[in-house]
């Protein structure tokens, strides 16, 4: 069959990048219903809530402060070794459309527990919205997809395994889901070594997460405990933040 021979775009560039450094995770996932009914109705109260993201954001930013193990990277260079960081740092998946391509990109939010809920939802709006070329991390995700390949799978390879390189490029945790466009589980892949996702809230006040995680950093035992306090944080002080 005769087709078309398209190039493939810098952000399209930058997925392909991303899907083959993900491969090498050895994920694992836990999926749990939390129940909400304290942040929904301190939503409902609100005159401007946050998005989803923002809250999911900070609330796993808060629970990683008392659990370390959330801030730890598994790195190989210049052997395999854990690297823990003293804060968490966040990528958030951005959906965007550019030039008529929809696409995704991370934007970075550092210190999510340090900083106003208001800010970091602010953050993830402009990511959006803004010109790419005005958001840091979009910019060098535009400078790195334009190296040749091998360039760019050495630099992919340095960066994930340099502890201080990876913390600053690719963060300790990401946030992702597909609410926006109706119901169902988003399993995603990532470099790890922490991915959160979320569903839409139903009418029973629950909403559906699905966290994967490297299993070479922790075991299950950890992450069914890190989602019983995620659903405590979500419906203390989150919803407390929102009603002040």
């Amino acid at each position: 069959m005769r087709g078309t021979t398209r190039k493939i775009s810098l952000l399209r560039i930058f997925i392909v990048d991303l899907m083959h450094a993900s491969m090498r995770v050895p994920f694992i996932t836990l999926s749990r219903s939390l129940d909400i009914a304290p942040l929904m109705a301190a939503r409902a109260k609100a005159a401007s809530a946050p998005g989803w993201a923002a809250m999911f954001v900070k609330a796993f930013a808060i629970v990683a402060k008392d659990e370390p193990v959330l801030r730890t990277l598994y790195v190989k260079l210049p052997w395999p070794h854990f690297f823990e960081l003293p804060r968490s740092i966040a990528m958030v998946a951005v959906a965007r459309v550019e030039d008529g391509e929809e696409c995704i990109l991370p934007e970075k939010v550092a210190s999510p527990e340090e900083q106003p809920l208001a800010d970091i939802d602010a953050a993830i709006r402009r990511a959006k919205n803004a010109p790419i070329d005005q958001i840091p991390s979009f910019r060098k995700i535009l400078v790195a997809s334009r190296l040749p390949l091998l360039l760019r799978r050495l630099s992919w390879t340095i960066g994930l395994n340099v502890g201080r390189m990876r913390a600053n490029n690719f963060g300790s945790f990401g946030v992702t889901s597909v609410s926006a466009f109706g119901t169902g589980e988003l399993h995603a892949l990532s470099t790890g070594p922490f991915l959160l996702s979320y569903g839409v809230a139903g009418p029973d006040n629950k909403i559906d997460v699905v966290l994967r995680w490297d299993h070479r950093v922790t075991d299950a035992a950890v992450i069914a405990r890190v989602l019983s306090r995620l659903e405590q944080v979500l419906n203390t002080e989150i919803s407390a933040e929102i009603l002040a």
